[in-house]
């Protein structure tokens, strides 16, 4: 399949299909001022991205929204061209939330369905609005995961139109087949989200995901930021690399070009987030090049199965996913 700027989508196993590249929206509030996601998600759709990765905690899918009607009140794109990932948070994952819960960011984007809803991460926290639940000693305080049927609850909110397709993310195979396996499954999981670059090759999981069916899209494609409260930064980072910096030179792209390539031959969805209006350019200048199967064979030897998002704040949680090989 020949992907170009103009066409890039691939198919889902419910036939409906996702652009391979897409902008990650996920921002450090303190990082960021207001506005600077409108503006990117505005000049991203300029520069030919139709794939936009949000989530309701990431508190600015109301820019992300404003962004996508205006380019629609322009004539610049139709609302099928666009293909919006939401999230259901871990406070959400109780059957009897998970309908309000994708109402509320219909709401807050201004639109009448989502492209794709997925589970954010597989363990379930204390119900309600607090996002990050703890009790008055800091600890976190999680809730019992019924991931089946939180499922359920999402099946029922595409059968009413809210959304196109629906996945996950963060699952390792276990919780995956838990919900292949599950009786009376209906819609199954088109994809799974998950970190996903040259240092992380996550090939097993890709395996698992392409037997069933489901495609693999990666966060973090380009590594993450630097920041040590919830990045494992003991790993180098990833575009200093020096193997992607000389194919970068071979073909006369980055080394961030070279590391997204990469995914996208394998049939990986790439979700590279930057709200730099060069940067969101350039990671979007990737169909004009392709790596042979050496190139492909040397960058996937750089695998040092080393996670930078570990979220180890969790790992004492029954459900938290990295416990397992994959």
């Amino acid at each position: 399949m020949e992907l170009s700027a103009a066409h890039h989508r691939i198919p889902l196993s419910d036939g409906n299909s996702i652009p391979v590249i897409g902008l990650g929206t996920f921002s450090e509030p303190k990082m960021t001022s207001k506005g600077d996601c409108l503006t990117a998600v505005k000049m991203a759709i300029d520069a030919g991205y139709r794939h936009f990765d949000g989530a309701f905690i990431y508190k600015n899918e109301h820019e992300v929204g404003e962004a996508i009607r205006e380019k629609m009140a322009e004539g610049k794109v139709h609302r099928e061209d666009i293909f919006y990932c939401g999230k259901l948070w871990a406070t959400k994952l109780e059957p009897e939330f998970v309908r309000p819960t994708l109402e509320k960011t219909l709401q807050v984007l201004q639109l009448d369905y989502v492209d794709l809803y997925i589970i954010e991460v597989p363990m379930a926290f204390k119900p309600g609005d607090e996002v990050y639940p703890r009790d008055e000693n800091g600890r976190w305080l999680y809730h019992k995961t019924n991931l089946c049927a939180t499922w359920e609850a999402l099946e029922a909110c595409k059968d009413a139109g809210l959304v196109k397709s629906l996945g996950v993310s963060n699952f390792n195979r276990r919780q995956l087949e838990l919900i292949l396996n599950k009786p009376g499954l209906k819609h199954k999981p088109v994809s799974n989200q998950v970190e996903c670059h040259p240092y992380f090759t996550q090939t097993k999981l890709l395996k698992f995901c392409q037997q069933h069916d489901m495609v693999l899209i990666a966060y973090s494609p380009l590594g993450t930021s630097r920041n040590p409260t919830w990045v494992n930064i003991s790993s180098p980072p990833l575009l200093k690399d020096a193997l992607l910096n000389s194919l970068g030179k071979k073909y006369n792209k980055t080394a961030a070009q070279v590391a997204l390539r990469f995914n996208i031959q394998r049939g990986v969805v790439v979700i590279p987030k930057s709200f730099n209006p060069e940067r969101i350019k350039e990671n979007f200048q990737v169909f004009d090049f392709s790596l042979t199967e050496e190139d492909m064979n040397k960058i996937e030897a750089l695998n040092k199965n080393i996670r930078f998002v570990e979220l180890l704040m969790w790992c004492d949680h029954p459900e938290y996913p990295f416990h397992d090989e994959y």
